[in-house]
C-alpha cells in the first residue's frame, strides 16, 4: 500500500485572536528589520558612491531613485492587493482559495511589473530630463536605470512573496526575504563600487543580485514551508485577475502619488543647483532608514485588518487602527529628536559640505516633523485598501501629492528658497495625514453598522 503524504495543516487566522497591540508590534518589528536591511543597503550604496568624490554621481543616484520610486510604487500596489486577498481568504478559512489567489497574484505581478519596467526603460532619459537631470548626473542615473529597470518583474515577485508570507502571519520568514537579499548586497556592494571601481554601475548590479535572492527565499517560505502558493494555471490566472486588480489598481494609483510628489520636490530642488539635489538624495536615503517602522507598519497592518474584516470582527479592526496611530506618532516624535541630535554626524558620514550640508541639517531639525503625519496617512491608507475602500487611499495620497504638495512647495520655494521646499512637505503632510486618520475611523464605523 502506497503511503500518502499527510495534508498540510491549514494556517489559522492568527490575527483574529490575541492582543492587537502585540500583533502590530511583532509584525512591525520583524517587517522593520527586513525593510531596514533594504534601506541601510541603499544608504550604504549612496555613501560608497559619495566617497568617490564626485557630487554629480551622488545626484545621479538621487535622480535614478526617483524614477525607480515610480515603478516600485506599482510593485507595492500589486503586493498590497495579493496580500489582502490571500489574508482575507485565510480569515474566512478558505485555504484552497487563498492558495489559488496567491499563485495567480504572483503571476499577475510578474507580468505587469515586468512590462512596466520595460516601458520605463524605453522612457528613462525623457523621465530623467523631466526631473531636471543633466550632464554627468544624467549619465550616472542612466547607467543605474539601464541595469535595474529590466529586472523590475523579479523585484515585484520578491515583494509579493514577502506579502504572501505576511498574509499567513509568518512575520519571520517575510522578514527573511529582504533581509537575506540585503546581506548579500551589503557584502558585494563595496567590492563592486570601490574595489573594482565600477561606481554607479556596481551599485546597480548589486541591486539586481539582491532581487534574485528575494525570489529564492520567498519561494522557499511560501511554497516549501507553508504550501500557500500553488501551481498557476491559465484559467485561474484569468479568472482571478479582476479580483486582484480590484484592489491593485487603486492601490497602484495611490502609491504612484508619492513618486509624483517626490519628483516635483526633486525638480524644485534642482532649480537651486546640484548641491541641493545632492542634499535631496541624501535625505531620501536617510529618511527611510530613520522612519523604517512607519513603512513596515503600512505593510503589516493590511493583513491584520484583512483577517479581522474577513472574520467580521470590526471592533478589532478599529482597535488595530488606534494601536497603529499611537505607535506611529510616538515613534516619529522619538526619531525626530534623534535626528536633531545626530544631524552633524549624518553630514560627516556623507562628507557633505556647503549648501548640501546646510540642507541636510535643516531637514533633521525641521523636515523630519512631516513624518509624524505621514505615519498616520500610511496606516489609514493600508486600512482603506483592505476594507474595500481603496478609492479613499487613492484620494488621500493624490490629494497630498497635488493640493498638499504643489502649492505648499511652490510657495515655500518662492519665498524661502530650498528650505521652503522642505517646509512645504511638512504642511501638506499635516493636512492630509490628520484628515485620513479621522476618515479611517468613520469608515470602520460605517462598515460595522452595515454588517450589524
Amino acid at each position: 500500500m502506497t503511503e500518502t503524504a499527510a495534508p498540510r495543516p491549514r494556517p489559522p487566522a492568527v490575527f483574529t485572536q490575541g492582543s492587537l497591540v502585540r500583533h502590530v508590534l511583532v509584525m512591525t518589528s520583524t517587517g522593520s528589520i527586513g525593510l531596514m536591511a533594504v534601506f541601510v543597503v541603499d544608504l550604504l550604496s549612496l555613501i560608497y558612491v559619495s566617497w568617490l568624490g564626485d557630487p554629480a554621481l551622488t545626484a545621479g543616484v538621487g535622480f535614478a531613485s526617483q524614477v525607480l520610486f515610480f515603478i516600485i510604487s506599482v510593485n507595492i500596489g500589486l503586493s498590497i492587493a495579493v496580500s489582502a486577498v490571500v489574508a482575507r481568504a485565510i480569515g474566512a478559512q478558505e485555504r484552497s482559495r487563498a492558495q489559488r489567489l496567491a499563485s495567480s497574484g504572483l503571476t499577475h505581478s510578474f507580468l505587469i511589473a515586468g512590462a512596466t519596467g520595460l516601458v520605463m526603460f524605453a522612457l528613462r532619459r525623457p523621465a530623467l530630463h523631466l526631473l531636471g537631470a543633466e550632464g554627468a548626473a544624467l549619465e550616472a542615473a542612466d547607467v543605474y536605470l539601464t541595469w535595474t529597470l529590466p529586472t523590475n518583474g523579479l523585484m515585484a515577485m520578491g515583494m509579493v512573496l514577502s506579502g504572501v508570507l505576511r498574509a499567513v502571519g509568518d512575520a519571520r520568514r517575510s522578514m527573511y526575504v529582504t533581509l537575506f537579499g540585503s546581506i548579500v548586497t551589503a557584502v558585494i556592494d563595496p567590492f563592486l563600487i570601490l574595489g573594482l571601481k565600477m561606481g554607479v554601475e556596481g551599485a546597480a548590479i548589486a541591486a539586481v543580485i539582491a532581487r534574485l535572492v528575494w525570489i529564492s527565499v520567498g519561494l522557499w517560505g511560501s511554497v516549501r514551508v507553508h504550501g500557500i502558493v500553488g501551481r498557476p494555471d491559465r484559467k485561474s490566472v484569468m479568472l482571478d485577475l479582476p479580483i486582484v486588480m480590484k484592489i491593485a489598481l487603486p492601490a497602484i494609483l495611490t502609491n504612484l502619488a508619492a513618486p509624483i510628489a517626490n519628483g516635483y520636490g526633486m525638480r524644485a530642488m534642482a532649480s537651486f543647483g546640484e548641491a541641493a539635489v545632492a542634499a535631496s538624495a541624501i535625505i531620501d536615503r536617510v529618511a527611510p532608514v530613520a522612519f523604517v517602522v512607519l513603512f513596515a507598519m503600512s505593510g503589516v497592518v493590511g493583513p491584520i485588518v484583512a483577517q479581522n474584516h474577513g472574520a467580521k470582527l470590526y471592533p478589532r479592526v478599529r482597535d488595530t487602527l488606534t494601536a497603529c496611530f499611537i505607535i506611529a506618532a510616538t515613534y516619529s516624535l522619538t526619531v525626530w529628536l534623534a535626528l536633531v541630535v545626530g544631524a552633524e554626524g549624518i553630514v560627516w558620514l556623507f562628507g557633505a559640505q556647503g549648501e548640501t550640508a546646510r540642507l541636510v541639517i535643516y531637514f533633521c531639525d525641521y523636515g523630519a516633523l512631516a513624518w509624524v503625519f505621514l505615519g498616520c496617512l500610511f496606516s489609514a491608507n493600508a486600512a482603506f485598501n483592505n476594507l474595500d475602500f481603496a478609492f479613499l487611499s487613492t484620494f488621500f495620497n493624490w490629494g497630498r501629492a497635488t493640493l498638499g504638495t504643489v502649492p505648499f512647495v511652490a510657495l515655500g520655494a518662492h519665498y524661502l528658497g530650498s528650505e521652503g521646499v522642505i517646509l512645504g512637505v511638512i504642511a501638506g503632510g499635516a493636512v492630509f495625514g490628520c484628515a485620513a486618520m479621522v476618515t479611517a475611523y468613520a469608515v470602520v464605523g460605517r462598515i460595522a453598522r452595515a454588517k450589524a
